[in-house]
């Protein structure tokens, strides 16, 4: 029988509502992993165990495990008796497929009223595997194998491989949250990082369609499809917004367009985060990449708005934010070409200090409450990714 053992890290620090967090956590696994690799997921002593049936794709489950937000680390493990002679004879067994010189024993105990100190399990195991093989040697640095030994509930969990998970919190703990998603390289990156802290990410995206193509809509769809890997339920919006831009295009001062298509955006943003019960809006804005991102027009765009605005890459450089569109494998489809929304009838001269007065002033013109409404009446069923 196969074991995996996962550990957390921030969520040990949860006081009274760990639990909560941990049966998060132990949902999104249930979620993410296919149910005919697994008999039981349950915790035990500050770990989550996943009992595997024989035969499962490790390489699957392994993939799978690496998206699960709350994950520390986590290994693929047998199970023995906790007595230094089984462990050393399992262990034994597993060295002897293996090829090193060098070698430690890393030993964690959740009970401390066993027999041994998990120092005495290092020193003994450690002696006997020296013992079994010729030419090796101790090595506490960097040891060619690391063998991880877990006492739990009277049992030894074995391994000589952890692997890394995401760390963060389990998404669905932090709430609901909408997620203007562009089809660039940025608002991916801040949806990424959004679920990381245990948001619900709903996405939203405004397209031009028909008068543009639809490769910012087949763009998103797969964007969608790879960030809803990292939650177990993936809602995507795709709002009409060509009316809407001719509109401003026709009433408003060129310079001031682009902020009039930020402020729309966010305004139909709330009104589908109302509707879904989420409590904050998502962007991909960093200070000063584009015109519509310095402060003075980050304060108009974002002006009357009653709900959080969450940036989370707002000081990022633009070298670390596709770093993370590389991780996340959404940098390679966001840079297809596609026709971005905000960028038709741009103007030669976009404002970028600009004042609110001057913004409001100009917003009489428009019937905001009819154009937010008949956005929201044109919306589609929204797609759903699993």
């Amino acid at each position: 029988m196969n074991f995996v053992i996962c550990h957390y890290s921030e969520i040990a620090l949860k006081g009274g509502n760990r639990s909560f967090f941990e049966r998060k956590l132990v949902e999104n696994i249930k979620k993410s992993i296919n149910s005919e690799f697994v008999l039981d997921i349950k915790k035990i002593s500050g770990r989550i165990l996943i009992i595997l049936n024989d035969g499962v794709i490790k390489s699957e489950i392994e993939e799978s495990l690496k998206r699960v937000f709350g994950i520390s680390n986590f290994l693929f493990c047998i199970k023995t008796k906790s007595t230094i002679e089984d462990i050393s004879r399992e262990l034994t067994l597993i060295l002897e497929k293996e090829k090193f010189k060098t070698f430690r024993i890393t030993a964690k105990r959740s009970e401390k009223n066993t027999p041994n100190t998990s120092q005495q399990i290092n020193e003994q195991v450690g002696a006997n595997i020296f013992n079994h093989f010729k030419d090796i040697s101790v090595n506490l640095e960097n040891p060619d194998i690391n063998c991880f030994v877990e006492i739990v509930s009277g049992s030894a969990y074995i391994s000589i491989k952890k692997i890394q998970g995401l760390n963060g919190l389990p998404v669905g703990t932090g709430g609901k949250v909408v997620l203007m998603l562009s089809g660039g390289i940025d608002s991916p990156v801040a949806g990424f990082m959004a679920m990381s802290r245990g948001l619900n990410v709903i996405l939203v995206h405004f397209h031009t369609y028909p008068e543009t193509s639809q490769n910012s809509i087949e763009k998103v769809k797969e964007i969608s499809k790879i960030l809803s890997k990292y939650q177990p339920r993936t809602k995507l919006y795709l709002v009409p917004f060509a009316k809407i831009q001719k509109q401003i295009f026709l009433s408003i001062n060129p310079k001031l367009r682009v902020i009039f298509y930020r402020r729309l955006m966010f305004k139909i943003a709330q009104e589908i985060a109302k509707k879904e019960k989420a409590l904050g809006i998502v962007t991909g804005e960093s200070i000063g990449q584009v015109a519509s991102q310095t402060l003075e027009n980050i304060n108009a765009t974002q002006n009357g708005i009653a709900m959080p605005i969450i940036r989370p890459l707002i000081c990022y450089h633009k070298d670390d934010i596709i770093e993370k569109a590389r991780q996340i494998k959404t940098f390679d489809i966001s840079i297809l070409p596609h026709d971005d929304c905000c960028s038709r009838f741009l103007p030669k001269h976009p404002e970028i200090r600009a004042k609110i007065e001057d913004v409001l002033a100009e917003e009489k013109k428009l019937n905001i409450d009819l154009m937010i409404k008949e956005a929201l009446n044109e919306i589609e069923k929204p797609f759903s990714f699993i």
